[in-house]
């Protein structure tokens, strides 16, 4: 939710600002096909298996999103993320009996890909001849695991790939996958990893052709982004299991931030990450608990994203246990 001078904008505002951000946005050029795609596998994941149980569905936002300066874009705002930790988590999620919607940025860290090289299509074969070429021996498990997962979860209807560039697709394909997901009630879940941009250029008043740096320095304003976790929450997919993240590079105020996006969005989870130990451990923050998690390599942990799920799961479980009472 916005906020000016810190008091909390009404609902009614903020769903003012949120569908205007919807209408000044660039549609969608592939809006028919997201919509088709989603909703055929909602469907195939919504069919209660042989035991007669449900299967939980969980969208995996990942990556982050870019902020054009132009129509026709050839600058844009950026943010580091990799996309590591929705690639990871995507992997156990599946691993845990999960269908994943991947809704990632383009060109990040893919599920199953984590283990090869920076660019594997040049490093990972090998030039034989000019009718052969072949994995190479260093590689070929890691490939072959990648290949193979990856295959098997995609034809088998339990991981759909959207990918999104900018603020503005990103925004609109969550919005198109909460309300397909509503159908699924607390069976589904959307663990919000992405980084999503704070602040943008309208496109009504973004320069439709790049901009010349002969025009001397650069003055631009930025909007705020409209905060819609709570609207997602309240009204896109309310009965869905909600988690979203935190990171700040100050580990003095990460808890509190986590905590008042807790209250503020109505989330059941908020994982606080502080930049710099990121990789190592994570604070799981609840209205009842806070829980530290931690990568642990002496139980074969490679990375936090293995125990943090493993909890993830627990927690949802028992959520989807309750909401069936």
């Amino acid at each position: 939710m916005s906020l000016t001078n810190g008091l909390e904008i009404p609902k009614e505002t903020l769903d003012a600002e949120i569908q205007a951000f919807f209408d000044s946005a660039p549609p969608l050029k592939n809006r028919v096909d997201i919509s088709e795609k989603l909703e055929e596998f909602v469907k195939k994941n919504s069919i209660p298996s042989g035991s007669g149980g449900v299967r939980k569905v969980v969208c995996v936002t990942s990556g982050g999103t870019t902020v054009p300066l132009e129509q026709r874009c050839v600058r844009y705002i950026d943010n580091f993320s990799s996309g590591y930790r929705g690639a990871a988590s995507t992997e156990y999620f599946l691993k845990a009996g999960y269908a994943v919607i991947f809704l990632y940025r383009r060109g990040t860290c893919q599920p199953y890909c984590r283990s090869l090289p920076d660019d594997p299509l040049l490093e990972c074969f090998e030039y034989m001849d000019e009718s052969n070429i072949k994995v190479s021996q260093p590689h070929s498990e890691a490939v072959r695991n990648a290949i193979t997962k990856n295959r098997a979860a995609v034809t088998g209807s339990l991981l759909l790939k959207l990918p999104f560039t900018t603020i503005f697709e990103y925004l609109q394909m969550l919005q198109m996958i909460a309300l397909s997901m509503r159908s699924l009630g607390p069976h589904a879940m959307l663990y919000l990893a992405a980084a999503v941009s704070d602040f943008y250029v309208p496109w009504k008043s973004m320069a439709e052709h790049k901009i010349q740096s002969g025009a001397g320095p650069l003055d631009m304003r930025l909007v705020q982004v409209p905060k819609m976790l709570l609207v997602l929450r309240q009204d896109w997919a309310p009965k869905a299991f909600c988690i979203s993240f935190k990171l700040e590079t100050d580990s003095k105020i990460l808890l509190e931030k986590a905590d008042m996006a807790l209250k503020k969005y109505k989330m059941h989870m908020v994982v606080a990450n502080e930049l710099s130990t990121r990789k190592e451990e994570v604070v799981v923050v609840r209205s009842n608990e806070k829980v530290s998690v931690h990568r642990n390599n002496s139980l074969g942990d490679n990375d936090v994203e293995s125990p943090l799920i493993e909890l993830i799961v627990e927690r949802h479980s028992a959520y989807v246990n309750n909401s069936d009472i």
